[in-house]
């Protein structure tokens, strides 16, 4: 799920379609009810999971969490459906713009800031590195 844009509220959200999606580019989506932390993330160069039929497809990704680089433990999957391949190669990344850029941006347009990343602070995810990249 992601933020709908056509929601004034900022609350509600729509599905991630094939179409919002780039195949070599990671996604990451804010507010995804079905996420514990809200985040869900699809890792760039994976085969593309969907749900639904015909205009109702919606692209699948995993639940995350916002992490800390120096951390070996803070991405420990919890989510029953994550797949095993994302499993094996979880580990906390950049996902965003990099810190500097990050705080550029809040101080400069705060409200831009709120709109894309809501109240997060962090560029870094607990993202799988890629299919096949297990001990890399």
């Amino acid at each position: 799920m992601k933020k709908d844009p056509n929601d004034p509220t900022g609350l509600g959200s729509i599905p991630v379609t094939p179409s919002d999606i780039r195949f070599n580019q990671d996604f990451i989506s804010f507010g995804a009810v079905d996420c514990e932390e809200l985040v869900c993330v699809r890792t760039a160069g994976t085969e593309l999971q969907t749900s639904g039929e015909n205009e109702a497809i919606q692209v699948m990704g995993y639940c995350s969490k916002a992490c800390n680089l120096e951390s070996t433990t803070a991405c420990a999957v919890t989510h029953p459906d994550t797949a095993e391949d994302v499993k094996a190669t979880l580990g906390c990344r950049p996902l965003l713009l990099d810190q500097v850029a990050l705080d550029t941006l809040k101080r400069t347009n705060p409200a831009e800031f709120e709109r894309l990343f809501g109240r997060n602070e962090s560029p870094n995810f607990c993202a799988s590195k890629g299919v096949g990249t297990a001990g890399s």
